[in-house]
């Protein structure tokens, strides 16, 4: 494993998260095992970090994470640990307007010190659905 790589299960997925939402998919691809699993928002699959910020330039002109916690879950061993990383993203939606407090949930699951799925829920959808006026 490359000798750049955290150790530490959180520092291992903050450092992958800074990675992507830069957005820089080829060095964000150094913290996730071949044939990782990604889902998305509305289990939406993907296979790789280009994905997510293909998807997200889709969504929004620019998003980003503010970290609140990130949990190593008790009882994971270096072959398999989970890490759960919450917080809230801020960014643009498409017409510019600004966001911000939209909760997000990232569940990772790593294996030998790798992400091999990463699983994403945020408020995205439902802010939307309030913005075209069709959620009460």
């Amino acid at each position: 494993m490359p000798n750049d790589i955290p150790a530490d299960p959180a520092k291992l997925v903050e450092t992958y998260l800074r990675t992507l939402m830069i957005p820089d998919p080829v060095g964000a691809r150094r913290f996730i095992a071949p044939g990782v699993e990604i889902v998305f928002t509305g289990a939406r699959p993907m296979r790789d970090p280009s994905e997510c910020a293909a998807f997200n330039a889709k969504r929004y002109r620019w998003v980003k994470k503010r970290f609140e916690h990130t949990h190593v879950v008790a009882g994971g061993t270096p072959a398999h640990t989970v890490v759960y990383n919450t917080g809230t993203l801020h960014g643009e939606w498409p017409d510019g307007s600004a966001f911000e407090g939209n909760r997000y949930v990232d569940r990772y699951t790593l294996a030998n010190g790798l992400i091999v799925r990463m699983e994403v829920w945020n408020d995205s959808g439902e802010l939307l659905l309030l913005r075209a006026g069709i959620a009460a």
